[in-house]
């Protein structure tokens, strides 16, 4: 028998609340913004196919992938030109929209444009980024590092409540193990569960190979199905996941990204085991 949790809830906007006994939230784009007209080629794909299923849904993408393994790696527009894009995907589709944010000087801009922050995992225990996050008000996503247990993110949480802001939720997105390899401990998504917040699956990051083409990362995407159906079953508020109409020649993460032919088939599977775990309350 699971023990009785605090389950709070977040509202992203006046249609999207995150909370572990809600019906799943799917949050999914590609991984970096390649251009303005791919990024809303795929927004427009991905809410058709949400909006079909009937299913809550939240464009991400990053305007700058600030810890690519090598120089030469393509990182994105920027902060400027990214923004501009992710503001226009927000208002022209009526979407609400998650990025990073990589420093404490690009959490008010990014604010002003996007409806849900989020701090990477190589960054969840850095103080004043999470001060900054807070301040914002807004709600924020904190990936758990690969290199953090997860009962370690009841200490960023208390950091961001200090702060003055609860609008907060936990990502999974695996832990590191041995070279080039990551592990998903469900676990995990129990004991920050227990923390009282929303978690999240970051089911594409979880999949992926760090640094194993050498100079960028490599991925088994072939696993995003099984990871993703094994973290409904044990009961989460959203799913994450890197989406891509040629994951082979994207420019991040490839790899690790589910191709968009496949995501209508992986969200039936998702919404229907979603459904029987929170309608019996497992």
């Amino acid at each position: 028998m699971k023990n009785k949790i605090i389950n709070k809830q977040i509202k992203i906007n006046e249609n999207i609340i995150l909370s572990n006994d809600s019906p799943i939230v799917i949050i999914a784009g590609p991984c970096v913004i390649e251009s303005e007209k791919h990024a809303m080629f795929l927004a427009e794909k991905l809410k058709k196919i949400t909006s079909d299923l009937k299913m809550p849904f939240i464009f991400k993408s990053s305007y700058d992938k600030a810890n690519r393994s090598s120089f030469d790696s393509y990182r994105g527009p920027g902060i400027d030109e990214g923004i501009k894009i992710l503001a226009k995907i927000k208002n022209y589709l009526n979407l609400p929209i998650i990025t990073d944010v990589h420093s404490e000087d690009q959490v008010q801009i990014v604010s002003n444009n996007v409806d849900f922050l989020q701090i990477p995992a190589f960054l969840s225990r850095q103080t004043d980024l999470i001060k900054a996050c807070a301040f914002t008000k807004k709600p924020v996503n904190i990936k758990k590092g690969q290199f953090l247990a997860p009962d370690d993110m009841k200490n960023v949480v208390i950091k961001m409540e200090k702060f003055g802001n609860k609008k907060i939720a936990l990502t999974e997105r695996g832990t590191s193990f041995g070279y080039h390899n990551l592990v998903v401990d469900f676990r995990s998504i129990e004991i920050m569960k227990s923390i009282g917040y929303p978690v999240i699956f970051d089911v594409t990051h979880s999949v992926q190979i760090p640094s194993g083409f050498g100079t960028s990362s490599s991925g088994n995407r072939e696993f995003i199905l099984p990871l993703s159906k094994a973290s409904v079953a044990v009961g989460i508020s959203a799913l994450f996941l890197e989406v891509h109409d040629d994951p082979n020649n994207a420019l991040s993460d490839g790899m690790n990204s589910l191709d968009i032919k496949d995501f209508k088939q992986l969200l039936i599977y998702i919404k229907t085991i979603d459904s029987f775990v929170k309608k019996y309350k497992l």
